[in-house]
């Protein structure tokens, strides 16, 4: 008989060490955390009854929103149950024993090594592109060379045994990375208790000026949209879909009545959770 427990295991795409895997010990410190090589595989692991919660970033302060995500979320059977903020640090990490005098090179993700050019330019050492951060972390781990350097967690330094040369290596301070958290079974709070989201997907009807009649709601009844993004769902590039967050919650009258007007102007919608709103978004106005 198998000793694992699903309600206590939370999927994140990545390896260990990961920024995913850093915001999975900050919000739930008491579970798993299962490391997962694609994002679908994480989110299959929550559908299947494989773990209970799976953390999924979403859009980034410098590099913007997680590509294939928002095609992701509609398909997969899951609910937004919450959001996390997880500030980015990046650390320059080496070897035990190394210096960084012997540093001739820097491993790590596209991203990472764009946020953090300083960094190459004042060592004048080479960025080398890795699939992620905490998987240049173990690589340089397992190398064992002194002249090789990670750009990476934390978190990955210490699971891989590495040292920091250098703290906080990215170009600008604020970077962030926002995650939600994925569920089966949808978990609506109660207005009562704090300022809620609410996110949902839609497409517009075919017909002249749809889009600014069904936002025409939130206007209206004073609803403030913090996220708007469209992508194409088909080859033919006729077939927009929006991903929308909006602070508010859906039994509140204002909210209902915004939501029924986007309803009347649009070919389908699907709400992807309301959760309560991160106090980090009145902390920076996010």
């Amino acid at each position: 008989m198998s000793d694992i427990d699903p309600d206590n295991r939370i999927a994140f795409q990545g390896v260990p060490g990961a920024y995913g895997h850093l915001s999975c010990s900050t919000v739930y410190p008491d579970l798993e955390a299962i490391a997962c090589d694609t994002f679908a595989d994480a989110l299959t692991m929550v559908r299947d009854g494989d773990a209970a919660l799976a953390m999924i970033p979403i859009e980034n302060s410098l590099g913007g929103r997680v590509a294939d995500i928002h095609h992701l979320l509609p398909e997969s059977g899951l609910y937004i149950i919450g959001e996390h903020f997880q500030p980015v640090m990046h650390q320059l990490l080496g070897v035990p024993g190394a210096t960084l005098s012997d540093i001739k090179a820097v491993h790590s993700h596209e991203q990472a090594l764009s946020q953090c050019r300083g960094l190459t330019r004042d060592l004048g050492i080479e960025p080398v592109i890795h699939a992620d951060t905490a998987g240049s972390a173990k690589m340089i781990a397992e190398l064992g060379d002194k002249t090789q350097a990670s750009i990476a967690s934390s978190l990955a330094g210490e699971i891989y045994g590495l040292e920091v040369l250098r703290d906080r290596v990215e170009d600008r301070i604020g970077n962030t990375t926002r995650f939600i958290i994925m569920s089966r079974q949808r978990q609506d709070p109660d207005p009562k208790n704090g300022s809620c989201m609410m996110s949902f997907v839609f497409q517009v009807r075919s017909q002249p000026a749809a889009l600014y009649k069904a936002l025409g709601g939130f206007a209206t009844n004073g609803i403030n949209v913090t996220k708007l993004e469209s992508y194409i769902t088909d080859a033919s590039f006729e077939a927009a879909q929006f991903y929308i967050d909006i602070e508010g919650h859906p039994d509140e009258a204002r909210v209902a009545r915004a939501i029924e007007e986007l309803q009347f102007f649009s070919a389908k919608l699907k709400i992807l959770g309301v959760y309560p709103a991160n106090p980090y978004r009145r902390q920076y106005g996010t």
